[in-house]
C-alpha cells in the first residue's frame, strides 16, 4: 500500500500548487484530479453535448478514456490516448468542468480511475472530495482553504500576469457561486473531511503552507 496525502478546499484556494511542491520534495507521485475533469469537459464540450442533459453525459463519459502518465518528468493528462495538457485550462473548460462534475456516472468513473492510481504507487491527491470520498483511508487529510476575496485576488493576479483584463468583483462572484454549487450538490458535496487539518491560506505564503504540510508529514 501507497502513502497517500489528500487535499481538499474550494475554488483557488492554492490546492494544486501546494500539492505540486509536497509531492516533489517527498518524491510521491501529484495526481491532478481537476485536470481529470477538466479532460472529461473538454471531450464533452467537443462532442457537443448539451451540458444541461444530464441524462446525455451520464451516456456520453463511458467513451472517455483518462490517464494520467509522467512525459520527460511532466505530469500529462490523456483523454483517448491525445495529450490534453495545453487544451483544458479555459474558462470555456472550466465553467463545463463545474457542470458535468456534478453527474453522478461521470464522478463514479475518474473515482475507480483516481483509486487505482493511488493503489499502486504514494500519492498526493487534491481535489473537492479526496478526503471524504476517492480516499478516504489516506495518511494524511488536509482541508485548504482561504478568504473567498484573498482567492478572486489571487486569480485576478493571474489574469494580469497572462495580460489579461479581469474584473476583481465579478472574479469573486463567480467563486461564490461556485463556492455554492460545490457545497451544495447532491454527489460528493465539497465538505471538510471528519479527520482533515484546516489549514487557512490567507495570510500564508506558499511556502509557509508546504512547510506546515511537510511538519503534519512527519
Amino acid at each position: 500500500m501507497g502513502y497517500d496525502i489528500a487535499i481538499d478546499g474550494p475554488a483557488g484556494a492554492g490546492k494544486s500548487t501546494i500539492a505540486k511542491k509536497i509531492a516533489e520534495k517527498k518524491n510521491m507521485i501529484y495526481v491532478d484530479t481537476g485536470a481529470m475533469y477538466r479532460a472529461m469537459a473538454l471531450f464533452m464540450l467537443r462532442e457537443k453535448v448539451n451540458l444541461k442533459d444530464t441524462a446525455e453525459i451520464a451516456e456520453k463519459c463511458k467513451d472517455a478514456e483518462i490517464t494520467i502518465k509522467y512525459e520527460d518528468g511532466v505530469q500529462c493528462v490523456f483523454l483517448n490516448g491525445e495529450n490534453v495538457n495545453g487544451l483544458i485550462r479555459t474558462e470555456e473548460v472550466s465553467e463545463a468542468a463545474s457542470k458535468t462534475s456534478a453527474v453522478p456516472e461521470v464522478r463514479k468513473k475518474l473515482v475507480s480511475l483516481q483509486q487505482e492510481l493511488a493503489l499502486m504507487q504514494d500519492v498526493v491527491m487534491d481535489g473537492r472530495d479526496i478526503g471524504t470520498k476517492v480516499l478516504p483511508n489516506a495518511n494524511l487529510k488536509i482541508y485548504l482553504t482561504a478568504s473567498s476575496w484573498v482567492r478572486a485576488r489571487r486569480r485576478y493576479d493571474e489574469f494580469l500576469a497572462k495580460g489579461e483584463s479581469a474584473d476583481l468583483e465579478e472574479i469573486e462572484k463567480e467563486i461564490r457561486e461556485r463556492d455554492h454549487r460545490d457545497m451544495t450538490r447532491e454527489e460528493s458535496p465539497l465538505k471538510q473531511a471528519e479527520d482533515a487539518i484546516l489549514v487557512d491560506t490567507s495570510d500564508m505564503t506558499v511556502d509557509e503552507v508546504v512547510d506546515r504540510i511537510i511538519g503534519l508529514i512527519k
